[in-house]
């Protein structure tokens, strides 16, 4: 077994890079189209980039759904244009169709998030779903993306929830890069974690406890701090490259499993992560003085840390029962974790960190009582 990493070509992050875009096309490619969703044609592109349109790079509306049906209508689309350069911008679905239809037809793609809410802008991986919005597969692209570009200025006018959910996606870098160095366990690029992935999964760590709170308050106020474009990269970059070439572990199968459950859909990817992550710390019997960190910061950004906090009040044991052995199906990430993994040890773990994140609330709220 080799070690093995992946990055994206270029990752340029900070105020106005928006309008570097025409040039990044040029480097890449003679044609560039955008895939971009409503609102980012509408709002974003003409206040934080409205000399775009001078350079005439057509916009394609994106139809909403990372599908088979709508790949096949890009990559016609790309034909027929001659187009040799994808920008997908907006949010997951968006960047996965840019970059699926790029891989598909052999050209380059630039990726533009306007939102911090996952690590999937700098990953050579995304997802399809039927044409309902249910998972079908994933996808691995033969490089990483040519370019990933993050104005800083565009993720600061987008709602803080977003941003508390990219968290809640990075939190899981460091604890699944460190199950998979334990157990020598295969990254998402088919080899062993590098010294590079490993330290900035852990430095992603680091920088959520640093730097989470500060940057909330300043994306509440739509300001740009040091701190809250630490937490951009640490969301987009840090925890990109960490899972990437560190792997994946508990929490992202966890999150899988809760995916089953209806009442869980209206949350978004990060914040069924952080779940994970404590259901995860709680199945590998992490010191407690590591669950009151862990816990601390959840609470402190809003990020879930009970099963009431996503959706699921009035779950049965057998929905829970679902989730375990959801989370457990064969090539699961979780089977990176040490010792034999069962749905019980996971349900019961499932429990466990609901129950302390239940008790932690019920002694805050009679704290605040007195």
């Amino acid at each position: 077994m080799h070690i093995k990493a992946v990055f994206p070509g270029k990752y340029i992050q900070g105020e106005g890079v928006l309008n570097e875009l025409p040039d990044l096309i040029k480097l890449l490619g003679s044609k560039g189209m955008i895939l971009a969703s409503k609102t980012v044609k509408d709002k974003v592109i003409p206040k934080f980039a409205p000399d775009l349109s001078s350079h005439s790079i057509p916009i394609e509306l994106f139809h909403g759904e990372c599908c088979e049906v709508e790949l096949k209508r890009v990559n016609d689309i790309i034909e027929s244009n001659g187009i040799d350069v994808i920008i997908g911008m907006g949010g997951g679905k968006t960047i996965d169709t840019a970059k699926i239809a790029a891989d598909r037809a052999s050209i380059s793609v630039i990726v533009v998030p306007t939102i911090a809410s996952s690590d999937a802008p700098c990953s050579g991986c995304a997802v399809t779903y039927t044409n309902d919005g249910i998972f079908e597969a994933v996808h691995y692209q033969k490089m990483n993306p040519q370019a990933v570009l993050v104005d800083l200025n565009v993720i600061a006018e987008s709602p803080t929830r977003f941003l508390v959910s990219g968290m809640g996606d990075a939190l899981a870098t460091w604890f699944e890069a460190r199950s998979c160095r334990l157990t020598q366990s295969m990254n998402e690029c088919g080899g062993l974690s590098t010294k590079a992935g490993l330290i900035l999964a852990r430095l992603c760590y680091d920088t959520l406890l640093k730097c989470g709170k500060s940057a909330l308050f300043a994306n509440e106020d739509h300001e740009i701090t040091p701190d809250f474009s630490n937490i951009v990269e640490a969301n987009i970059l840090l925890s990109g490259i960490g899972f990437e070439s560190s792997g994946l572990a508990a929490a992202h199968s966890i999150h899988n499993g809760l995916t089953a459950l209806d009442g869980t859909h209206a949350y978004y990817h990060g914040e069924k992560v952080a779940f994970g992550v404590l259901a995860g710390l709680h199945l590998t019997d992490a010191p407690v003085e590591e669950l009151e960190t862990v816990y601390s910061f959840c609470e402190e950004i809003g990020l879930p840390t009970t099963l009431d906090d996503i959706g699921l009040l009035d779950v049965t044991e057998d929905e829970l029962m679902l989730v375990a052995e959801k989370s457990c199906i064969a090539g699961a990430s979780i089977h990176h974790e040490a010792g034999e993994i069962t749905p019980k040890r996971v349900f019961d773990a499932i429990i466990k960190a609901n129950d302390f994140g239940e008790n932690r609330k019920h002694h805050h709220d009679e704290n605040c009582n007195h």
